[in-house]
């Protein structure tokens, strides 16, 4: 856990906390581990955190990546059965990275639109959870306020499929918090506050699984 010690060095309001970093960790890894997925979602800027988390998590972000095993088996042996040029093969084989897998819940505008045109805007985040979402999976919303509905909604549609639930809000948590089985409640109450001190979180959080994976 020495990544979180050298983030409350650089952010030492966060050392309040770090056993919530901990234990939100201790989830995502085990979520990781036993095989399954993280969908990750929020609203404006929050929004954009959850395609970040993604993108990192998603390919290398700190570490090398290298491919398993069986996929580099796999690629190897339909290579020598296709017809196609070799080239194409050896260009999968060198440029993907390991992957931890990860879906923002953010990027889908045709169901978003449809849920907003046939439904209720509310419902868009939930009812990807339902369709995506299998227990052993994890829930991470995030919301500054801790009180967006829609991810309250979904974090409610989490837990009620088997998912985990964690969340990354501002210094009371909200009603989200209520929901969480592990919270991070940066210790900031203005919006763009709290934001500033969710990006290091998260960055040390997708550093530490990308360790724990890869190295």
């Amino acid at each position: 856990m020495g990544h979180i010690l050298e983030l409350c060095k650089r952010y030492p309001q966060l050392a309040p906390i770090q056993e919530s970093i901990r234990e939100v960790y201790s989830i995502l890894e085990s979520t990781f581990a036993s095989g399954h997925k993280l969908l990750v979602a929020g609203n404006g800027g929050s929004a954009s955190d959850s395609e970040h988390i993604v993108g990192e998590l998603m390919k290398r972000f700190h570490f090398p990546r290298l491919l398993s095993h069986e996929f580099t088996s796999s690629l190897a042996a339909l290579k020598q059965t296709s017809t196609l040029d070799s080239e194409y093969f050896d260009y999968v084989h060198h440029y993907l990275h390991g992957a931890i897998p990860a879906i923002a819940l953010t990027n889908h505008n045709a169901l978003s639109s449809a849920c907003i045109n046939d439904e209720d805007g509310n419902v868009i985040f939930a009812q990807q959870l339902y369709g995506w979402g299998v227990e052993g999976d994890v829930f991470m919303g995030i919301s500054t306020s801790g009180n967006a509905k829609n991810v309250i909604y979904a974090a409610i549609t989490a837990k009620a499929k088997g998912l985990k639930v964690v969340s990354l809000s501002g210094a009371t948590g909200g009603k989200l918090a209520k929901l969480a089985d592990a919270s991070i409640n940066v210790p900031e109450h203005e919006t763009y506050k709290i934001q500033e001190l969710h990006l290091p979180v998260y960055h040390t959080l997708c550093m530490m699984l990308e360790e724990r994976f890869f190295t």
